[in-house]
């Protein structure tokens, strides 16, 4: 199997999912830090979005309500105001939110970049129009050879593919996943020009196998999995042979993995 830039540092991957949403704020350089300084991860994976002046920032969902004090749509705010609102403020209420008032803002994908430029990034195209944007912060930050672009979206994903033209590592979409699985059943494989493929571990109820394990490896490319935060269900994909595992419980899994704390 081919070693891809982004797989260089560890197998399997330990990626922390938005830095983790149960142990500190969701796609937060608070939780990025506490990742990578206390737990010593090096992959994250995250979410973008595009701000109404067009700047390209961590967030998942579509609107602002879940996880800040802010409400309405996070594209009807320029970044700046996006960075005042408080990304902390529903985190952990079953201890009155600790972090409340505590700076968390909603961060840019540039800052991110800027902040820690040798942590590999998994980044998630959650809206259409995000492709450029997010093709050139990763061009501006030199970050080509240490991101991973995927999207649920095939459209989406195929548009961000065009737009580098095989610069930047990429994820295969639903169709294709879909593809891949059915193929496993058989026993085959197929190739498409992607590095990455990004499955539930409850994969549309039918679970990560070993069929579809080697189906991917025979493609040349990874299986990374999600969004895993129960330690048996961590080593089973470990003893599979999964590439990444995607967690909120990055204490788990450093547990799982005999991984020192950094």
């Amino acid at each position: 199997m081919t070693e891809h830039p982004y797989t260089a540092l560890e197998h399997p991957i330990r990626f922390a999912h938005r830095g983790s949403r149960v142990l500190w704020p969701e796609n937060t350089m608070y939780a990025f830090e506490r990742a990578i300084d206390d737990l010593a991860y090096r992959y994250l994976e995250i979410d973008v979005r595009l701000t109404a002046d067009r700047e390209v920032v961590v967030f998942h969902d579509a609107t602002l309500g879940r996880v800040t004090n802010g409400s309405g749509n996070v594209g009807d705010w320029p970044a700046e105001d996006l960075r005042r609102l408080d990304a902390g403020y529903w985190f952990d209420e079953e201890n009155d939110f600790p972090l409340r008032g505590c700076g968390i803002g909603v961060p840019t994908l540039e800052e991110l970049f800027l902040t820690w430029p040798d942590v590999h990034v998994n980044i998630d195209l959650k809206a259409d129009g995000s492709e450029w944007p997010v093709a050139e912060v990763i061009r501006a930050c030199d970050r080509d050879d240490r991101v991973l672009v995927g999207s649920f979206n095939d459209r989406r994903i195929a548009r961000f593919r065009r737009i580098v033209m095989g610069t930047v590592a990429t994820s295969a979409g639903p169709t294709a996943s879909a593809l891949m699985y059915a193929a496993s059943r058989l026993g085959r494989s197929i190739h498409r020009p992607v590095e990455a493929y990004q499955l539930p571990f409850d994969y549309r109820g039918l679970g990560i196998d070993r069929r579809l394990v080697d189906a991917v490896h025979a493609a040349d490319a990874h299986l990374h999995v999600w969004t895993v935060n129960e330690p048996e269900d961590m080593d089973r994909l470990i003893e599979l042979g999964v590439d990444g595992i995607v967690t909120d419980r990055p204490d788990l899994l450093n547990e799982v993995m005999d991984v020192g704390a950094g």
